[in-house]
Formats: structure tokens, C-alpha cells, sequence
């Protein structure tokens, strides 16, 4: 933890533009160390390094993680949230020449509750590659956010990063926010970002269901195909099938 005298005296809310869909409820009783707090993590040339994420519980917070990637290295990180009134990770990726970050995250929400990402990637040198991609699954009046940046700066050519966010509202009063930003000051790079917010495709599940599948069935593997989105680039295939897992049990029968 850092040191208290260290800390930000000034406790966020809605009105500042990282915390514009956060629960006001939660930001004006936390405990301000517990907000400001970064984990630090460092990642070595040339070395990969993972971090899995799985809030389940119904506990409510935020993890805030700072990373710096070496040149060569690689880093991934892979989460899921579907518990907590409210629950926010924040991740912070500096990225050296030919460093990579590879994100995934779901979130699956019900009754009231605010789910949220949120992501800021410097390409800080050549060569430097990412890639995100949120899913978010709300139903109830729950709301799931992701709010990524990517910074690439003057000398950060041959960049190549992106970020993809895509939202399935499971009813009426469900909500998904995204606010990508992109800031890029080299002139050889690719950056792409996309969002599609949505209800489910109700023609895909007649389709598969005038093919002999129950509703209920052709609905549910709808919505993994649409959440495994997210962890297609986990490289253990045990760890995928855990993460799904505890997705769709989550989901129960909400869909």
C-alpha cells in the first residue's frame, strides 16, 4: 500500500471523466486509500507475464494495476465480473519496443449493479502491439462500462493496437456505456477501435431452434459464443473453460 501521505486528497465522482459511469454511492463512502491504491507489476525483457481476474463474490471495489513491459515482452490479462454492487479493474500498460498486452474481459451483470473496465495503453516505443476485447452482458438494471485509452506516442512507429467492446442487454432497463479514446501523435501506425451495443439476435435463436434445439438451450449458447469472444487468446485451454465457467454460471437463467 502506499504511503497515506501520499495519496490523492480528492475523492473521485461522476463528474470526473475516468468515473463518469461509476456508482456514485460506492465512490462517496469508500475508503480513499483503497481507490488510489496501484499494484505495480514489471515485466522483463523479453519474459511474458499473465494475471487472471475473477470477482465473483458479492463483494464491491476497485483493483488498479500498473504494468511496464519490457522490450520483447509480453503481458496478458484476462477477467471476468459478475459480482459486487459495483466493481472496477483499472489497468495501466506501458509498453516498450516490440512489447505486447493482450486483454480480455467479460462482465455480467444483474439487479443494480456497475460493472467496469477501465484501460490505459502507452506505446511508449516501436513496434509495440495490443489488443482488447470486452464483453458485457447486463440484465435488471445493471450496467457494464469500458472505458479504454490508447496513447501512442512521436516515436512509437510500426504501433499496431486494438480495441473492441460489444454489449448484449438482456432487458429494458440494462445499460452499457463506452468511451474509447485514442491519442496518437507517429504517423506509421494502426490503430482501430469498435463498439456495437445490442439486444440478442433473436433470428439466430429461431434458426437454432427450428433446427431442434430448445429456446432456452439455442439462447444460452448464443451468449457463450458471444462471451467467449473474450478469451479466445487464452493459451491454456483449461484456464478458458474455468473462465467460461464461471461466466455462464453467473448467467443461470437470465438467458
Amino acid at each position: 500500500m502506499a504511503d497515506v501521505a501520499t495519496l490523492p486528497t480528492v475523492r473521485p465522482s461522476n463528474r470526473d471523466e475516468d468515473w463518469r459511469y461509476s456508482d456514485s454511492a460506492y465512490l462517496a463512502a469508500a475508503d480513499l486509500a483503497a481507490i488510489h491504491h496501484w499494484r505495480r507489476l514489471e515485466v522483463p525483457a523479453g519474459e511474458t507475464r499473465d494475471e487472471i481476474f475473477t470477482f465473483l463474490d458479492d463483494t464491491s471495489g476497485t483493483e488498479r494495476l500498473r504494468v511496464n513491459v519490457g522490450a520483447g515482452g509480453t503481458f496478458t490479462c484476462f477477467a471476468a465480473i459478475t459480482g459486487g454492487r459495483y466493481r472496477r479493474l483499472e489497468l495501466e500498460i506501458t509498453l516498450s519496443e516490440g512489447a505486447h498486452f493482450e486483454f480480455g474481459g467479460v462482465t455480467v451483470g444483474g439487479g443494480e449493479m456497475v460493472q467496469e473496465f477501465v484501460t490505459r495503453v502507452i506505446h511508449a516505443e516501436p513496434d509495440g502491439t495490443s489488443n482488447q476485447v470486452v464483453r458485457a452482458v447486463q440484465g435488471g438494471t445493471s450496467t457494464g462500462n469500458f472505458l479504454g485509452r490508447i496513447e501512442v506516442v512521436r516515436d512509437a512507429q510500426k504501433t499496431d493496437a486494438a480495441q473492441n467492446f460489444r454489449a448484449l442487454l438482456l432487458e429494458k432497463g440494462a445499460s452499457a456505456n463506452t468511451k474509447p479514446e485514442l491519442e496518437i501523435f507517429a504517423d506509421d501506425v494502426k490503430c482501430a477501435h469498435g463498439a456495437a451495443i445490442g439486444a440478442l439476435d433473436d433470428s439466430a435463436a429461431f434458426y437454432m431452434a427450428a433446427r431442434g434445439l430448445p429456446p432456452e438451450v439455442a439462447r444460452r449458447l448464443l451468449v457463450q459464443a458471444f462471451i467467449g469472444d473474450a478469451f479466445a487468446a487464452m493459451a491454456d485451454d483449461e484456464a478458458r473453460e474455468v473462465m467460461l465457467g464461471h461466466v455462464l454460471e453467473k448467467l443461470g437463467d437470465a438467458v
